[in-house]
């Protein structure tokens, strides 16, 4: 074991040294005009970078920037995406050169680019020349010009406006070195009511549905007399509008949202060296369009992580489900493109923080912005790492910390990833349906989810969180909380997943709609009931807790909860509920059934934090999953990256109290050096650890 421990840490010395010789050695090979390239510099395995405008600021005040950006150890900026005005100050006249004087100007410090595409925030002139490109709002008010996400993501000539202008920047930047990626876009949220986009949407139902009578069959239009005779009859649906029509809306929003993107993608693709990847920056939990359907066209997912956000203290734990979600997204590592500390982050709480960012899969952290703004809309912003004088905020040596740290673990975390022997599902159709009709004002379906996401993460196990169409073989358990939305597609992959031999677990509001977001004819689980050998005979919105007992101990089923029936002879009953509304007194409240290797259970309860951790043990018991983190302490966070033979361990102190923890075996400390037996982690302290994986 020591032998491999001095090996490990020879390893990193040597791959360290061998990162700082190579990673920018070429750089001086590229000329000013982009044509004389020999070698390409090489971008470290982390990345620590910032949002940064500088057609905001004096050009003579670049170089200054820069350098203290380098002095921060920085690797990389994000720029671009609000700049249309200074790039087409007019219709077809263009300015680049400013832009790429900055762009190589950050290659001179070590400094790699992403460039992010100007759609946001479309200049003046366009939208007086071409009005129709702003987006309606649902009164029909046509919104004004000054502020960002203005445009119409449907429109036919502001696509054509857009891929005119990412032709440019992909004409002039596709090739140079020190540009990494591209930023479609920014936060994708906004969509229009025009009379076209209704249009589009009516077309679109078209090919969905192929015939009038389709879509009345399907959606049910005969209630409250909403059948269609006519296709331009069809409305955009509102918030009290027909459920199906509501959910083929949002379908479309989302594959409007794809196309858009596509558009942007084509037009960079055409011009670019396939080594610039390209992402968009996504907003977590939002819930605006589906973002699987959108992440399928990007080469892989990025999200913006607020964890000072003034109205939402960082919660660790909910922050790294978050982090599971994008993950998932596209099944493979990702970025933070946008963080940021607020007033209400403790000193040492954002380094840790983003350390929790790595641990969860992503491979670049950059921290939203590098100055603060004179003026705009963003102004007095708090946290950013430059002050309105230029001078450093007291952010800036935190940051400046983490990205040496990144430099220092960056080889040896490279090549690895979050490895996972449970799931969670998650349904943007499920969520929609369930928040359009919560019978209980405060069931939240995200909330849900965390139910079942804190036990499985404070019992020490690493979690995807993933769509339910994704081949789930390689789980030993998947849990599927509120999947309402159960498409026959999705049904069909959870019997084979349960055939196969897995263990599947659904929770409250499952299996209720078919991809219409009609009912099944079933109850629920639908098409489950079957397999399940039992069913949802009753559900209730609960305004008081209920009890109930049973293998999982007495507790307390809350906001919801589901009579069931056993309809086979093996179906066991887990818990009952106790004494309440005379309707559910002495009723199954869950269920569980053996089916071949595998297993299928239903919950009709929402238990409080005790109940769920017993619940989540027992399943994990069922399905034979041990522990794949160390035990830590209440408040310590951990996660482990695995491949190439590697294991990476980091520990981020969010509790109180300094902790010290004792180590299943020892380990190379990455950032402090030695090899150790046990960590002590101060408040807000952070430890990465690496050994050789196991076999």
């Amino acid at each position: 074991m020591r032998n491999k421990i001095l090996l490990c840490a020879r390893e990193f010395r040597s791959l360290l040294r061998m990162f700082s010789i190579v990673v920018f050695a070429a750089s001086s090979a590229y000329s000013q005009n982009g044509n004389a390239v020999t070698k390409l510099p090489v971008p470290p395995p982390l990345l620590m970078g910032a949002a940064w405008y500088p057609e905001q600021w004096p050009e003579s005040r670049w170089e200054t920037d820069l350098e203290l950006m380098q002095k921060e150890h920085l690797h990389m900026v994000r720029l671009g995406e609000y700049s249309w005005s200074r790039i087409e100050p007019e219709e077809g006249r263009y300015d680049f050169d400013w832009l790429e004087r900055a762009v190589n100007l950050a290659g001179k410090h070590g400094i790699f680019v992403v460039i992010g595409t100007p759609s946001q925030a479309p200049p003046a002139w366009l939208t007086q020349k071409y009005p129709e490109t702003l987006r309606v709002l649902e009164d029909g008010q046509r919104v004004g010009r000054g502020e960002r996400a203005n445009f119409n993501w449907s429109d036919p000539k502001y696509r054509e406006l857009v891929r005119g202008i990412d032709e440019q920047f992909a004409k002039r930047f596709g090739h140079n070195p020190y540009v990494i990626a591209w930023q479609v876009d920014n936060e994708y949220n906004f969509v229009s009511y025009d009379t076209n986009t209704r249009k589009q949407f009516q077309d679109w139902l078209k090919v969905k549905y192929g015939s009038l009578d389709s879509l009345n069959q399907r959606l049910d239009t005969a209630y409250w007399s909403q059948t269609y005779t006519n296709w331009d009859q069809v409305p955009i649906p509102n918030a009290h509008g027909n459920p199906g029509l509501m959910l083929r809306w949002k379908e479309f929003v989302s594959d409007t949202w794809r196309s858009y993107q596509k558009n942007q993608i084509d037009a960079i693709r055409q011009y670019a060296d396939p080594r610039q990847r390209i992402t968009t920056n996504m907003m977590g939990w939002f819930d605006g369009y589906d973002h699987y359907v959108v992440a399928r066209d990007l080469d892989f997912a990025a999200w913006d992580d607020p964890l000072g956000h003034w109205a939402n203290p960082f919660d660790p734990v909910k922050n790294a489900a978050t982090h599971d979600l994008v993950r998932g997204f596209k099944n493979m590592n990702f970025w933070v493109m946008e963080t940021t500390a607020g007033s209400n982050m403790a000193k040492g709480e954002m380094r840790a923080g983003i350390w929790e960012d790595i641990g969860h899969g992503a491979d670049a952290t950059s921290y939203w912005q590098w100055r603060d703004s004179l003026n705009g809309q963003e102004q007095n912003h708090k946290g950013t790492l430059v002050g309105v004088d230029g001078t450093p905020t007291p952010f800036y040596e935190e940051i400046a910390q983490v990205g040496r740290e990144y430099e220092k673990a960056g080889p040896l975390v490279k090549g690895t990833t979050v490895r996972s022997e449970v799931a969670i599902l998650q349904s943007y159709k499920s969520r929609w349906t369930i928040n359009w009709q919560r019978e209980n004002p405060n069931y939240n379906p995200i909330a849900e989810i965390l139910s079942y996401y804190k036990p499985l993460h404070n019992l020490g196990h690493s979690i995807d969180i993933v769509s339910p169409t994704d081949n789930l073989s390689r789980y030993k358990l998947v849990i599927a909380p509120g999947l309402n939305v159960m498409p026959k597609s999705v049904v069909d992959n959870l019997v084979r997943y349960v055939e196969q031999g897995g263990n599947l677990v659904l929770g409250q509001r499952s299996g209720m709609k078919d991809g219409d977001n009609s009912r099944w004819p079933e109850r629920q689980p639908g098409p489950l009931t079957g397999m399940l050998g039992g069913r949802v005979e009753q559900y209730f919105a609960l305004i008081h807790s209920v009890p109930v007992d049973g293998d999982w101990g007495a507790n307390q089923d809350h906001l919801f909860a589901e009579r069931l029936q056993v309809q086979s002879p093996d179906v066991q009953v887990l818990m009952r509920y106790g004494k309440s509304n005379g309707w559910l007194d002495g009723s199954p409240a869950a269920i569980t059934r053996k089916v071949g290797r595998g297993t299928i259970t239903y919950l009709g309860i929402w238990l409080d934090d005790a109940g769920m951790k017993n619940a989540v043990q027992w399943m994990l018991d069922t399905s034979g999953i041990k522990p794949d983190l160390p035990a830590v302490p209440e408040g310590v966070e951990v996660e482990q990256r695995a491949g190439h033979g590697k294991s990476i361990l980091m520990f981020e102190n969010f509790s109180q109290i300094q902790q010290t923890i004792s180590l299943p075996q020892p380990m190379t400390d990455v950032l402090a050096g030695g090899s150790v037996h046990s960590i002590t982690l101060p408040v807000y302290g952070v430890a990465v650890l690496a050994s050789s994986q196991k076999p």
